[in-house]
């Protein structure tokens, strides 16, 4: 799509990949106690992803010469990523600058969209585990 990334849309990736890796390490031990740690990831990735769309989108929405995004994207020294894939957390664009819509919605719009929803189900998944379900038999008696 030839897009340059933000340093918003670099954070927000990160939350995404923050979700997808709740879901791989629920997948392999969805019995296991780890999974409440896989449940712990994936909330805070979707509330952290929806603060950061939901920065993103005022940052579009009502632009400001004093409200911008750093430069660079600013990651621990012991996770340079920034370093170690390039191509997927160096932010190049600017936050303010509508590069991408698709149904007259930005991408830090559909993005909040998918963060609230992640955040709606990620609850439901912590509620459901409260209950157990009922032992059944082959044919469902």
């Amino acid at each position: 799509m030839l897009l340059k990334p933000c340093v918003l849309c670099i954070y927000e990736r990160c939350a995404l990949f923050g979700v997808m890796g709740a879901g791989l390490v629920g997948a392999i031990a969805p019995k296991t106690p780890l999974r409440y740690v896989a449940m712990v990831i994936w909330i805070y990735s979707a509330w952290r992803g929806l603060q950061l769309a939901y920065e993103h989108t005022m940052i579009q929405l009502h632009p400001s010469p004093f409200m911008t995004c750093d430069f660079m994207a600013r990651f621990p020294d012991w996770l340079p990523l920034g370093k170690w894939l390039p191509q997927v957390f160096v932010a190049s664009g600017d936050c303010a600058e509508r590069q991408w819509s698709f149904l007259t919605l930005e991408m830090p719009q559909w993005l909040l969209g998918i963060f609230a929803a992640y955040l709606v189900v990620a609850i439901a998944v912590v509620i459901a585990q409260a209950f157990k379900p009922k032992k059944r038999d082959l044919f469902g008696r």
